[in-house]
């Protein structure tokens, strides 16, 4: 690669590392890579080698057990000339290979170069909390944490893949492996691959993905009490592996059970005067989950911080935000979770979240659904379909998770598999939805009924021990978690140089959660049953058992009044036809019967408004 096309791509990620830059070029290679200071402030220069040079690696994110690593390394003869986790990272690679991945208790997506093997080794966290995005063009495999820094090459397409699009359209986000662009892939979390330089791939899906890791599920029975005190360990040594920092570190609270788990295992490291925590307080009541927050912090007497959110400063942010999307992204909490970033950014550098938690011990409502859904899907259609119908003619409610709300994407969910359902009730645009709404054309070249097909890939792929309830939560973890909240949390922190860390996605805390059986995540219509017993006495009981709000903003009354203006633009028949990607009509009855009050379409018509943003400002 030419050295000012290395440079461009490589400043466009300025954003996640503006402390220092670095260059590496062999024949051939390229690295580059943008630094954000976390540990070794003046030493933790990159692209980072070896003591002879012939490994040299780039890296995004936190290796939290290095100094584990290094005792074990130096009486292998290793010198190191800096404290930074990134050279453990290479002299373990020196000792395993690509097995050195491992090993390896953080977050991370990295590339290494291997001169005398001639090859590139790229791999990505267990979880998949930072992002990799590849392609191969003419022959040379181009590798980035942000899809906007392969756009900085000049061969790189930037055609919408119409599979792609409509997987989006489903899940309202693109599902791993795929990405919104023709010819790029993303590598999956728990994955790496291994390019050899003598036999260069020709096109991206020659690259071969090696999966390393695996969420496991071997449940051991044991009494609630005994689990209980476990969680407490694992979480508490997972919450000081990420207190690791040389630069200040702080807490997003939003007073909600995960969030406040983790200042309570802070409390027990840290003195409570020293913990920050920071939250985003609605002015919409329905929304707004500052007063838990507060609570939480009066009760542990920690050093709290809270900004409030009004609905116009959504529409100022919203291009912004399109910016920081490497793809378009459909969860509305993208808005909010970026202004929590800015707050938060302006007095740490590093904070920990509670991200993880909904996933791993059934937290969200559609577990509770299943339940339900299987006898629901049992009734005959017709009086499913009466009920949809009368659904639709109550009065339309803007409450934030009504329950007319939830009723309708209930129902709308019955018809799928088991294997989609829960992407059903959480997504938006189902088959029949995606045949109304897009252009023959793209029609043409796809299969609306196959939009839902990375859920039934991660339903095949459940490792075997996993019972009905855990086959829903490794969905979970590998579509929702994986490509929707943690790229949310990353785009948003890293659009601030704020760095997030999650104890609850720890490696070997979600392998200990995975000895926990299933009934004690989900008892009855008990959500998060243990994690809820584990924090009594520890957390004030309102807090453990008040109903999950969710960090979502009121987007059904947004639209009928401040966004309503920017709606109507950008779905508007000019706007669209420019994308060549829907039929207009169809779209205008949507929006004409939501800012009409008939209709609470917002989960459509957001999913649209996000496409059309993130094409206004990516798209060809």
């Amino acid at each position: 690669m030419d050295r000012p096309t290395l440079e461009a791509m490589t400043r466009a990620l300025q954003h996640r590392g503006p402390d220092d830059e670095g260059f590496f070029c062999d024949g051939p290679v390229g690295l580059g890579h943008r630094r954000l200071s976390i540990i070794d402030l003046a030493g933790g220069h990159q692209p980072l080698s070896n003591e002879d040079g012939s490994k040299t690696i780039v890296f995004n994110g936190e290796v939290y057990n290095f100094l584990d690593l290094r005792p074990e390394l130096e009486r292998a003869g290793h010198r190191f000339a800096t404290r930074t986790d990134t050279e453990a990272m290479v002299h373990l690679y020196e000792e395993a290979g690509v097995e050195c991945v491992r090993r390896f208790n953080g977050m991370f997506a990295f590339a290494l170069w291997d001169a005398e093997k001639r090859r590139l080794f790229c791999a990505r966290d267990r979880m998949g909390k930072k992002p990799l995005y590849y392609t191969v063009v003419d022959g040379a495999l181009l590798v980035a944490s942000e899809l906007k820094a392969l756009f900085r090459h000049p061969r790189v397409s930037r055609r919408i893949d119409p599979k792609a699009l409509s997987a989006y359209l489903a899940f309202e986000y693109v599902p791993s492996p795929m990405a919104i662009v023709e010819g790029v892939a993303k590598l999956e979390g728990g994955h790496y691959f291994v390019v050899d330089l003598d036999r260069p791939p020709s096109r991206t899906a020659d690259v071969e993905q090696v999966r390393y890791w695996d969420i496991p599920f071997r449940p051991v029975e044991r009494p609630d009490d005994v689990i209980a005190g476990e969680l407490i360990e694992h979480l508490r040594r997972a919450v000081e592996r990420r207190l690791i920092s040389d630069v200040p570190l702080g807490v997003f609270l939003s007073g909600g059970i995960d969030s406040s788990a983790i200042v309570s295992m802070m409390t027990d490291i840290c003195e409570p005067k020293n913990i920050k925590t920071f939250t985003i307080a609605f002015q919409e009541s329905t929304f707004d989950e500052s007063p838990y927050a507060r609570r939480v912090a009066e009760y542990f007497g920690v050093d709290h911080s809270e900004e409030s959110m009004p609905a116009l400063r959504a529409l100022d942010i919203l291009p912004e935000v399109a910016r920081t999307l490497d793809e378009p992204m459909a969860d509305s909490s993208i808005l909010p979770t970026a202004l929590l970033c800015e707050f938060t950014r302006r007095h740490v550098t590093v904070a920990l979240g509670g991200d993880g938690g909904d996933e791993l011990f059934a937290g969200y409502d559609p577990f509770q659904a299943l339940v339900a859904g299987r006898w629901a899907a049992r009734a005959p259609r017709w009086l499913r379909s009466a009920a949809a119908a009368a659904l639709e003619r109550a009065p339309v409610s803007y409450r934030n998770m009504n329950p007319g709300f939830i009723l309708k994407h209930f129902l709308k969910g019955l018809d799928l598999p088991p294997s989609q359902r829960l992407f059903g009730w959480m997504g938006s645009f189902l088959p029949a939805a995606q045949r109304e709404i897009l252009a023959p054309e793209v029609l043409a070249a796809i299969r609306p009924e196959e939009a839902f097909s990375a859920a039934d890939a991660h339903w095949r792929h459940c490792p075997a021990e996993a019972d009905a309830l855990h086959r829903y939560i490794y969905q979970y973890c590998k579509l929702y978690l994986q490509d929707d909240i943690l790229v949310k949390v990353d785009r948003a922190s890293m659009a601030y140089s704020l760095e997030a860390r999650a104890p609850m996605l720890d490696p070997e805390f979600v392998e200990w959660v995975g000895t926990v059986p299933s009934n004690r995540k989900l008892r009855g219509l008990t959500k998060k049953y243990i994690l809820k017993r584990a924090m009594e006495g520890r957390l004030p009981p309102d807090i453990i058992h008040r109903r999950k709000k969710g960090f979502g903003i009121p987007l059904s009354a947004w639209m009928r009044g401040p966004l309503r203006t920017h709606l109507e633009d950008r779905l508007g028949e000019r706007s669209l036809n420019a994308l060549g990607l829907f039929r207009p009509h169809p779209i205008r009855r949507l929006a004409t019967e939501h800012l009409a009050g008939a209709r609470d379409h917002r989960k459509l018509l957001w999913t649209l408004l996000c496409l059309v943003e993130w094409f206004r400002v990516y798209g060809q």
